[in-house]
């Protein structure tokens, strides 16, 4: 293979690719020494990494391939083309590409130019990379979980297997230190150099939210003041859109031509908006940051830039994706402006204020911190090391990596140990995200391949139905149904993205080749196809409001207007998280019946016993699960007795103790126990809050076969009691504590316990005479409070000192009784008087 000349006037190599010339004897003897190397080149320097591949080649790589990593498919394709024409060859000779569903290599190909994704590939299928001499990591400054895996299982075959692989990282804005670290302290290498001139224009006011026509009048403003083509940076295909229309509204010069540039547009449009301009006219390319690096847009003199960029956003929380729109970082700014001097002075704008450029971030933040994890989870279980074996600039959050191997289990591509499985190994390589993966294998096993081939293009596509007023109707069949439309050649229902839908019927029909199925099966299948890609999103109805619950046990809601909230269950392929409760977004119908079919594996079946607090009863159901969506459920036979009794008394401890069958008596023998307690210290606490917390102690025993509070009448609860205390401290109780107490007379009187800081004994005062010195209870420890009463039974005095009432205030008692109560003895001389329960005339 003959070199490229490179150093004569005239020739192909532009300006800001001398540098990187000038850089290429210090970049050869890294790579010829350690094998490893950082290559930081200025920002704007575009294609200065292809020159350098083919001399690398041409020099002194041998017959080993280099393999070189781009971010994208559109920027693969250019690279490998430039290269190729710089050899004066076609591409997929000396200098090919693998992208997906696009591969132009052959047998004499000694650089191919590959996407993350194949590059993953090739290291899974041959992770010694047979027949590779170097590995390149183009604009790795981008830091997408690809390109971080993508390294780290390079830097792990080259110290196991491959120690003669080279590895080289290169990028313009790239903080290069990390990243030597991660090579083993790899040596540094700068290519300085300038490129042209960039005048910065700032705007005057902060960043507005009608961005579209902000841009629009920018570029009117910039097509008036300067030659050159135009490249406008804005966030998403939406902004492009709408600043397209303001464009076309605002009567350009005819001259002026329009082109759109995003990932999802048609690799022939694409090409379009970066071919040069024909002598005369001038183009405005409207752009995401799919032109921020890798790529270069002939005759571009101009860059307007909205600081906005869209970027999936993972909630570990919820589980969801979502795109937002966020500042880019002062790194993606300065790629942004580089654009404008790649072949001559240039100029930028930027849409917002030099004090909010102050407030960018310095760096994007690497996507492996907040990306979902899913893909990358399953690279590793594939790969057969766990993510703590590799070497990563920045580690994999290890929540959102578990949380993308409990998916993976759902989808069954992982066993419960989080090895790989079968059916695992089987969508790896698809090339789709996991949960499409899955899909579509598991939808060719069901006869529904055609359907999940659409699907699946459908979900890779922004929605293709628009909506003016509000939200569209989250119902997925509403867009499958225009598929096929399209495909019939009918007619597509209002509001549906014609172009859009499109795209997605390419994108189908390719699946379907590679699925081997151009029918389109059962339309009906929808549902069960969208469960199978979002399992953890399944949800049933939990009312009439249009609220569901989703397996995870977060909630969700349709709008009661439209048909998808009358359903008794869903798979929702997107749901806005915001709110307690998300918006469902995109979603379809499933028979509730089919989630324990399409989910058997796992599907628990447990018995559930718990107390219902208004029947008073505990209740006992067998009930089959999927996380938190109960599928079904029935009376359990046979539940164990000792999860019944444990929820019969955790419905006892709600109610309180009133809730058991308390007699009188019980409730003075429960008294006298806690009367003991408070003389010996050794008796157990029967407080009301002691006794709830230990009802599993004293009461259980007792509850065999009760389920319902009605049962508990036929408990006794003195002999419950007497259990607890034991036989010793029950006979220990009627000595210090004695039911009654007998008085003169011999009655024997009930002592009332209820203070047990003081006992009380009523008994009438004339059953007293006779006696000096008032009883006592506790060992002879604790006198009775005397509650004295009348003959009628009202208290007369409360006393604790017997003897002293005989010689006090009985006197007062007596002058005042006698004639209240004549029949009644009131002796003078009470100590030496009769005791009795009668009258004067009965006691003679």
């Amino acid at each position: 293979m003959t070199a490229p000349r490179v150093d004569k006037p005239g020739s192909d190599v532009e300006p800001g690719d001398l540098p990187v010339l000038h850089a290429l004897p210090a970049l050869q003897a890294a790579l010829a020494g350690p094998g490893v190397a950082v290559l930081v080149a200025p920002p704007g320097s575009g294609k200065t990494t292809r020159v350098p591949l083919a001399l690398l080649t041409a020099a002194w790589l041998g017959g080993r391939r280099i393999v070189m990593l781009e971010p994208r498919r559109l920027a693969a394709r250019a690279a490998a083309a430039y290269m190729a024409s710089l050899l004066s060859e076609k591409v997929g000779a000396t200098v090919g590409y693998r992208v997906r569903a696009d591969t132009r290599v052959s047998a004499h190909t000694r650089i191919e130019v590959v996407t993350e994704g194949v590059l993953t590939r090739m290291l899974q299928g041959d992770p010694s990379l047979d027949g590779v001499g170097c590995v390149i990591f183009d604009e790795f400054h981008e830091r997408s979980v690809h390109a971080d895996l993508g390294l780290a299982l390079c830097i792990r075959s080259r110290a196991l297997l491959r120690e003669d692989l080279r590895l080289l990282v290169m990028s313009a804005t790239l903080d290069a230190q990390p990243v030597a670290t991660v090579l083993g302290e790899a040596p540094v290498v700068r290519a300085e150099g300038r490129t042209f001139p960039v005048e910065t224009h700032y705007g005057s006011q902060p960043g507005s939210d009608r961005i579209d026509s902000t841009a629009a009048s920018a570029v009117r403003r910039a097509l008036d003041a300067h030659a050159g083509d135009v490249l406008v940076f804005l966030p998403g295909a939406g902004e492009i859109r709408a600043t397209e229309r303001h464009l076309r509204d605002a009567s350009l010069p005819n001259t002026v031509d329009v082109f759109s540039l995003f990932g999802a547009l048609p690799l022939a449009e694409q090409d379009r908006a970066i071919r040069p301009s024909p002598a005369g006219r001038r183009k405005v390319v409207l752009s995401t940051s799919i032109a921020e690096t890798s790529l270069t847009i002939e005759g571009v003199r101009v860059v307007i830039d909205s600081g906005l960029a869209r970027v999936p956003r993972f909630s570990a929380r919820t589980g969801l994706v979502q795109l937002a729109t966020t500042r880019v970082s002062r790194a993606s700014a300065d790629q942004r402006r580089g654009r404008a001097g790649r072949v001559a002075p240039g100029v930028c704008y930027r849409l917002w204020t030099e004090g909010e450029h102050a407030a960018l971030l310095d760096r994007t933040v690497p996507e492996i911190l907040e990306a979902d994890l899913t893909p990358l989870a399953l690279e590793l279980a594939v790969w057969g090391e766990p993510a703590d074996a590799l070497a990563w600039l920045d580690p994999p959050p290890s929540s959102a990596l578990a949380q993308a191997a409990e998916l993976l289990r759902e989808m069954e591509a992982l066993d419960a140990a989080g090895r790989v499985t079968e059916h695992g190994r089987a969508i790896a390589p698809l090339g789709v995200h996991p949960r499409l993966a899955h899909m579509l294998v598991r939808g060719r096993e069901l006869g529904a391949a055609g359907p999940a081939c659409d699907l699946a293009a459908l979900l890779s596509e922004r929605d293709v139905l628009r909506s003016r007023e509000g939200p569209p109707d989250p119902d997925v069949r509403l867009r499958t149904d225009a598929l096929l439309a399209l495909r019939a050649g009918k007619r597509v229902a209002p509001g549906i993205d014609v172009g859009a839908l499109r795209r997605v019927r390419t994108e189908g029909d390719r699946l379907r080749r590679r699925f081997g199925d151009a029918g389109d099966g059962d339309p009906d299948a929808t549902g069960r196809l969208l469960a199978l890609a979002y399992p953890d999103r399944v949800a049933l109805r939990r009312d009439a409001r249009g609220r569901f619950v989703m397996r995870t046990g977060r909630g969700a809601t349709v709008p009661p207007e439209w048909a998808l909230a009358g359903s008794d269950a869903l798979a929702i392929a997107n749901v806005d998280d915001r709110g307690r409760d998300g918006r469902i977004v995109l979603a379809a119908p499933i028979p509730p019946g089919i989630l324990g079919v399409l989910f058997a594996a796992q599907v628990e079946c447990t018995d559930v016993v718990d107390w219902d607090d208004a029947a008073g009863a505990v209740i006992a159901v067998r009930r089959d699960t999927l996380g938190a969506l109960v599928l079904r459920e029935r009376a359990a036979a046979d539940p164990d007795p000792g999860r019944v009794t444990a929820a019969l008394l955790q419905g006892i401890a709600r109610r309180g103790l009133d809730a058991l069958p308390w007699t009188k008596e019980s409730r003075r023998f429960l008294e006298r126990i806690r009367f003991a307690a408070t003389v010996e210290p050794d008796w157990p606490d029967a407080s009301d809050d002691a006794l709830l917390h230990s009802l599993d102690v004293w009461l259980a025993p007792f509850l065999s076969g009760m389920r319902r509070l009605s049962d508990l009448r036929a408990l006794d609860l003195i002999a419950v009691l007497g259990a607890w205390i034991g036989w010793d401290r029950r006979r220990r109780l009627d000595e210090i504590a004695p039911s009654h107490v007998e008085v003169p007379t011999g009655s024997r009187i009930a002592v009332d316990y209820s203070d047990a800081s003081a006992p009380v004994l009523a008994v009438r005062l004339q059953e007293m005479f006779g006696l000096a010195e008032g009883p006592a209870v506790g060992g002879g420890r604790v006198p009775l409070t005397l509650h004295l009463l009348s003959p009628a039974h009202r208290p007369l005095q409360v006393t604790r000192d017997l003897a002293g009432f005989w010689k006090g205030s009985y006197h007062e008692v007596r002058k005042e009784m006698r004639g209240r109560y004549p029949k009644h003895p009131w002796p003078e001389d009470p100590l030496n008087a009769e005791p009795t329960r009668r009258t004067k005339k009965k006691a003679n």
